[in-house]
């Protein structure tokens, strides 16, 4: 046992050395955690990584990525000691943080703190949601854990301490922190930083708290753990360890992140009685964690297959939703459940969104979210009621007023194969940024819905009007962006969200009425770009999104009927989704010959420009007024949008 924890923590000290680069304090600090974890407690099994009743771990403390690679590699991962020693190079299965679809067994992106935990929250809901949805009898095909092991770092951070919150008040009980507690972090002693009292505040917090003294106990370890799994709470274990255990500046920030060299290390080796040379390993140890995680973890998913398939056999129906959910397949009829909505009908593009969510959610099991205390002003809500420990099938999450953990919790349920999605104003896109990225990164189909979004919000004023929003996640890699500018286009981004698998989406929706300027189908939306308005010979083309596109078919109209120029209209719902396209088509609806255009969007302006050279935005922040009132103030008015186009030469 002593020989195998000393595995882990060498291996990850050794690849801190070979890198030159790396966090090596964690590893020597927490090995025992992951050892006691892994071997004695976690459902898994490498030789089918992805089981869907798997218990999750997730390492939020993401530095220690070392750490969670050697005990990949040691239990039987596709993480071979090549891979290991090329840790934090180009081209690696090991990078500086754990990434997941990169590297096998990593269940969560991690690495900017407090992201983690955000992620376990939203994959112990997606777990207690599934299981009380498809569960039946004694048949528990969804039944597993969800383990963090998280440090100081994490628990300062905000987005960490908003999870925790929700996570006491939903009673999330098969939800088990481990809290690496070593009472140093980067800058030096956390009493520098902090002086909160733990224990307290978590069981303020509703969470079931305990405390191992030592981490290398692992008796005491296993007891706490055991009792986790025993509460109606979910857990807290503080684990008290030494940051750096057994180097010369142990107990110390200078352990943190820098490596402890090939000298220093053969030193700890020898005083550990560890006798391996580096990026060597015996077969003692693998067999040891090949019988106490492997062997153990293929019995249980052989028992479930088998529950499986009698699942099959008695519940057809049910089972074939649950097997739509584990392969992230949508079966539904969209086209005759999304009915076009007819020309020149008003509606704001938050309450077409409000309309057609319920309605789909009805199809699809798998629709959970919710909004930011703010369902009422966004209509993003989920059905059936609010999801809580007493009502765990109400798929409306309350989040309260958490945008950073609702952004983090709702990547964490769609890591869970859930189609999650979450609700909150334009402007508050900033608080939920950090997750946004993050799901991009991980390529998960994460869907936000944004509402409120433009200057047109009106009294609330600056503070509230967002400006730069759009551009910042259209910025972003990875990450579609639709701005839709009617019901119709509505019903075909959300569409777009629910049938992405890889790609996360943001959904811009308005406050205020908008009028519905045409139909379209759901292949020419693809595009991310079409033709609203045309003539055989145009004079030149204006470019709108959103609300603005109402305003740039009105002002086509006004100058065909007061100047007798005729203008193309364009509608441009993703900037993304049109960039994909082909040259044809893009020229086709963008010809490279029509230099005239204008571009409208009542935002800032820099990106439009690569579609225009002339671009009517707003690139100053905002005005406390009516939202009409603010509109013409900026020049949202077809007479002057028409100015701003007879000026282009």
């Amino acid at each position: 046992m002593e020989k195998s924890i000393n595995a882990i923590r060498f291996l990850g000290v050794d690849m801190v050395n070979e890198a030159n680069s790396g966090h090596p304090g964690i590893v020597l600090g927490a090995a025992p955690v992951m050892y006691e974890l892994f071997t004695n407690h976690l459902k898994i099994t490498p030789n089918s990584p992805t089981w869907f009743n798997r218990d999750r771990f997730i390492l939020s403390a993401g530095h220690g990525s070392a750490l969670l690679y050697s005990t990949l590699h040691l239990s039987g991962y596709e993480i071979s000691l090549k891979e290991l020693k090329n840790f934090r190079q180009l081209g690696s299965i090991t990078p500086g943080h754990p990434e997941y679809r990169h590297t096998e067994g990593v269940d969560s992106t991690t690495g900017p703190l407090g992201q983690g935990i955000g992620n376990a929250v939203g994959m112990a809901i997606a777990e207690s949601y599934l299981r009380n949805t498809f569960n039946k009898g004694d048949l528990n095909i969804v039944d597993h854990y969800t383990y963090v092991l998280c440090g100081d770092g994490d628990l300062q951070e905000g987005v960490a301490l908003e999870a925790f919150s929700l996570a006491g008040h939903l009673k999330l009980n098969k939800l088990i922190v481990l809290f690496d507690s070593n009472d140093v972090q980067l800058d030096g002693p956390t009493h520098e930083a902090t002086s909160d009292d733990i224990k307290t505040k978590f069981e303020s917090m509703n969470w079931d708290y305990q405390r191992v003294e030592d981490a290398n106990d692992l008796s005491a370890l296993r007891k706490a753990i055991l009792n986790a799994k025993n509460t109606d709470k979910p857990s807290f274990i503080e684990v008290k360890s030494i940051i750096g255990f057994g180097s010369k500046k142990q107990g110390t920030s200078a352990t943190h992140g820098a490596p402890l060299g090939k000298e220093e290390t053969l030193e700890i080796r020898k005083a550990f009685g560890y006798e391996e040379e580096p990026f060597k390993i015996s077969d003692d140890i693998y067999r040891d964690f090949f019988e106490k995680i492997v062997a153990r973890g293929d019995r249980k998913h052989v028992e479930w297959v088998e529950m499986m398939d009698e699942y099959h056999e008695l519940y057809p129906r049910d089972f074939e939703r649950f097997e739509h959910i584990i392969n992230r397949e949508i079966n539904v009829n969209f086209d005759a459940l999304l009915e076009d909505i007819d020309v020149d009908t008003k509606e704001a593009t938050r309450v077409s969104m409000g309309r057609i969510l319920p309605k789909l959610s009805e199809h699809l099991v798998e629709m959970v979210g919710g909004s930011a205390d703010l369902s009422g002003s966004t209509k993003v809500k989920g059905i059936n009621g609010n999801f809580t420990y007493d009502n765990p099938t109400g798929r409306n999450i309350n989040f309260g007023v958490r945008e950073h953990a609702m952004a983090a919790i709702t990547n964490g349920m769609v890591l869970h194969h859930l189609k999650a999605f979450a609700g909150g104003f334009l402007i508050f896109s900033d608080y939920m940024k950090p997750s946004i990225r993050l799901s991009a990164l991980m390529e998960i189909p994460s869907i936000f819905i944004f509402t409120h979004d433009s200057v047109a919000v009106g009294e609330d004023g600056p503070t509230h009007q967002p400006i730069e929003q759009l551009s910042v996640l259209r910025s972003t890699p990875h990450l579609v962006t639709i701005r839709p500018a009617h019901a119709n286009e509505v019903n075909h981004a959300l569409r777009y969200a629910l049938e992405s698998k890889r790609t996360p989406v943001a959904i811009a929706l308005t406050r205020q009425d908008v009028r519905i300027t045409n139909t379209l189908d759901y292949a020419t939306f693809k595009q991310g770009a079409y033709i609203v308005k045309d003539h055989k010979e145009i004079d030149g083309i204006l470019i709108a999104t959103g609300s603005e596109l109402e305003l740039a078919v009105e002002t086509s109209d006004y100058l065909e009927t007061e100047h007798q120029i005729k203008v193309r209209v364009v509608s441009m719902p993703s900037m993304e989704l049109f960039n994909k396209q082909p040259e044809k088509i893009k020229n086709a609806i963008l010809p490279p010959e029509i230099t005239k255009r204008l571009a409208i969007e009542a935002g800032a302006t820099g990106l439009w420009y690569r579609y225009a050279q002339h671009v009517h935005g707003i690139d100053q922040f905002g005005a406390s007024a009516k939202g009409e009132d603010v509109l013409n103030y900026f020049g949202f008015t077809k007479e002057n949008i028409a100015k701003r186009y007879l000026e282009i030469k």
